[in-house]
């Protein structure tokens, strides 16, 4: 048997016995370790050595891992003060402890959390005790620290604790190794020879010439290749583009506007009272800096200020609550996109619209939710309006069923809902096309007189707020909006996905 030169070293210097790490054969042979796996790779082919991957996970300790290994564990110089202020005979003054253990900062928190926890004593009602039995040189997390710098393996529960702390990281590589087969031990046992032939065509030879007096090697056209994995536009983004396309085909411009925005243009404007639930720190992003904004229009802060206390018409009754200007002036992230709408319909944005007019926006939206399934902190947001007379809720039905036909969707169902700025509301279903679970994809209805009338609007206006994950969720049915999001997103998915047209 011959075989080019690089197969015929790797071959010689891995064993049968047991697999052979890839850099210990380019120790070996004295080639690149690119050069060796291609050799491996190669020879696996040929059925004559077999190529494993372990999982290797490398632990380095952070800078606050450093710290606490010279100057030991906060819960361990803590317990260390205690038993200076003789809390191992009786309980003493928490506050006492802390001073003399020297913490600073974070680190006061972190030794009273785990000091407990450790076995080191308890800590009830401002008092601090110490079990003279604990014994800090046998701490498991400290010794693993003097491991780790020595380059040693420690446990895996040990680690996993440490990396909950921000004491190490771990990164993850893989490790391929190779081994001989039987039939690699025959073929060696036969005898095998290194072939002349050459298996890479280098600037060298074409400029010399050599090239046309050597031997190539085979090229094995069907061996084996990695699927590249090239640069590509992120399935959602997709999906947003294809909604834009959507909407201007049905005669929408689109909107733009800010990501933070006043009370005012979030809230008030749509007819929020500044008292309702979704207004706290509980739903929403406050920013500090700026806290508050001086540009409001006067004339049109006025009328809906007025709106909230005392509601429009001749049977307006308004909400009789709490308004304050310094509130609808504060600055948040804005939890829906109906900011930009409150600004174009007020002619704030683009100036007085006359109707018929139809407005889209597919933004991104901020709200403090428990991140789930089908929640996260920030998302995506389907908004639009249309502004005509005489609208009816036949109209707002009749434009999601040409919208979500668009995309495939055949089944999208209706339900009566309340919302404070829209008389009559629907919320808006689909059927996820995996699990066969109803899922909410949007809100609507029709603007109340209470929010057009501050704006100077006097024709109906129909609107609605879709998530663009949620639809994404029925187009291509993942059952988890994280699989397209964040740490935990679905790579593969991610990869392989297309956005169907």
């Amino acid at each position: 048997m011959e075989l080019p030169q690089r197969e015929l070293a790797v071959l010689e210097a891995a064993s049968a016995d047991e697999p052979t790490p890839i850099a210990a054969l380019a120790s070996a042979t004295g080639q690149k370790p690119e050069t060796v796996t291609g050799a491996a790779f190669d020879l696996e082919e040929r059925g004559l050595v077999a190529v494993t991957e372990d999982t290797v996970a490398d632990v380095e300790l952070t800078d606050e891992g450093e710290r606490y290994r010279a100057d030991g564990l906060p819960e361990v110089r803590l317990y260390a003060a205690a038993l200076d202020a003789g809390a191992d005979e009786a309980p003493v003054s928490m506050g006492a402890v802390l001073g003399a253990a020297d913490l600073e900062g974070p680190e006061v928190d972190i030794a009273l959390s785990n000091y407990a926890r450790k076995g080191y004593g308890e800590i009830a009602s401002g008092d601090l005790s110490a079990d003279p039995t604990a014994d800090p040189e046998s701490d498991a997390e400290a010794a693993a620290l003097d491991r780790i710098a020595d380059g040693d393996p420690i446990d895996d529960d040990v680690r996993e604790t440490l990396e909950r702390r921000d004491l190490v990281v771990v990164n993850e590589r893989t490790v391929r190794s190779v081994a001989l087969t039987d039939d690699g031990v025959d073929a060696l046992m036969a005898g095998v020879e290194a072939t002349e032939a050459v298996g890479q065509l280098t600037p060298e030879m074409l400029a010399s010439g050599e090239w046309a007096d050597v031997e190539f090697a085979d090229y094995n056209v069907e061996a084996d290749a990695e699927t590249p994995s090239s640069g590509k536009t992120h399935v959602l983004r997709a999906t947003a583009e294809r909604v834009k396309d959507v909407l201007v085909g049905m005669g929408f411009e689109e909107m733009e506007g800010p990501h933070a925005d006043s009370e005012f243009w979030i809230n008030d404007a749509l007819f929020m009272p500044q008292d309702h639930p979704a207004r706290t720190h509980w739903d929403q992003f406050a920013l500090s800096e700026p806290s508050e904004v001086d540009d409001l229009p006067a004339d049109l802060l006025e009328r809906v200020e007025s709106a909230h206390r005392e509601g429009v018409g001749r049977d307006g009754d308004g909400y009789h609550s709490p308004w304050t200007e310094e509130m609808a002036r504060g600055v948040d992230l804005r939890g829906h996109t109906t900011s930009l709408s409150m600004r174009y319909l007020s002619g704030e944005a683009v100036g007085d619209l006359e109707p018929p007019q139809r407005y889209f926006s597919v933004e991104k939206v901020y709200r403090n939710d428990t991140l789930d399934a089908t929640h996260l902190l920030e998302f995506f947001q389907i908004e639009g309006w249309v502004m005509a007379e005489d609208l009816s809720v036949r109209d707002l039905m009749g434009t999601f069923t040409e919208f979500y036909s668009q995309f495939g969707i055949e089944d999208v169902r209706f339900k009566p809902h309340y919302n404070p700025y829209t008389e009559p509301s629907f919320e808006l279903f689909g059927t996820h096309p995996r699990t066969g679970e109803v899922i909410e994809i949007g809100n609507s209805g029709l603007f109340r007189p209470e929010v057009l009338e501050p704006l100077g609007v006097d024709c109906d206006v129909m609107a609605w707020g879709l998530a663009l994950e949620r639809l994404l969720m029925l187009t291509h049915g993942f059952e988890d909006i994280r699989d397209v999001h964040g740490t935990l997103a679905d790579i593969d998915f991610l990869r392989d996905t297309e956005v169907v047209y």
